[in-house]
């Protein structure tokens, strides 16, 4: 019997004991590939830490992506520029978000289907991928949590846990009609995150027409006041991208 059959279960049952859990499943093959090609024992020591530490980071991010809630697996490498309106050098100076580090914001307003959303996730999974906490949010969902923090008393802690987030995405801002209470809590998540936390919102409403959705215009005032102060503004043009595709015929799989 080899010293690592020998030692390879109590490596195994130590890993376990001290929550390494891709050390515990990598030993046995690195340990072998280590004897076979006469590695320093510190060489194999720091192969099974870099194990340890990217399954750990892999493991992370997708916590991450699945607690940020995006719609999709949009990525800045498959974004297709020619479908977009907006200028390749802006979305790619966006993709560096040093906008977040700053605490800006990114409001994209446009027709239906030219790809606000489209470009809103693409940004979102680049600042996961950097490491920073993302939160995607339809409107309704996040103005009822509002709504359920007012009646619960719990409302001050649910702000705080959006401004501990590094960014907060609110998609297709007015798409449906919005209520008193609604354009309350929108002010509320604006105000909360305004120099604290970043946020980027959608709407079919260029910023000068956010009166038309949100009631009374004092309040659509302050809170366009606010999101716009430290805003990257951007306008997306054009016919739907899905209609096109649909009167084309390419968006569906040929029976």
């Amino acid at each position: 019997m080899t010293a690592t059959e020998m030692l390879g279960p109590e490596i195994e049952e130590m890993a376990k004991r001290l929550r390494l859990p891709h050390i515990r499943r990598g030993f046995g093959e690195l340990a072998l590939t280590a004897k076979a090609q006469r590695w320093d024992p510190l060489e194999l020591i720091r192969v099974l830490l870099e194990l340890e530490i990217q399954g750990r980071s892999a493991s992370t991010l997708q916590v991450r992506r699945a607690t940020a809630n995006l719609p999709g697996n949009r990525s800045l490498a498959g974004f297709d520029h020619a479908l977009s309106s907006v200028a390749t050098h802006t979305i790619n100076g966006l993709a560096t978000l040093s906008w977040v580090k700053n605490k800006e914001n990114v409001v994209i307003v446009g027709p239906p289907g030219t790809g606000k959303s489209y470009l809103a996730e693409v940004l979102a999974s680049e600042a996961i991928e950097a490491g920073m906490r993302v939160a995607w949010f339809e409107p309704e969902v996040l103005f009822d949590a509002v709504a359920l923090g007012r009646e619960t008393d719990t409302l001050k802690s649910f702000l705080l846990r959006l401004q501990r987030l590094d960014l907060v995405i609110l998609d297709d801002l007015g798409i449906l009609p919005l209520t008193p209470r609604d354009s309350e809590a929108m002010y509320r998540v604006v105000n909360a995150c305004y120099e604290v936390t970043s946020l980027i919102v959608t709407s079919n409403f260029a910023l000068g027409s956010f009166d038309q959705v949100i009631e009374p215009k004092s309040l659509a005032a302050a809170l366009v006041d606010r999101l716009a102060h430290h805003a990257h503004l951007l306008e997306t043009k054009g016919e739907s991208i899905r209609l096109t595709q649909a009167l084309a015929g390419t968006g569906v799989k040929p029976l």
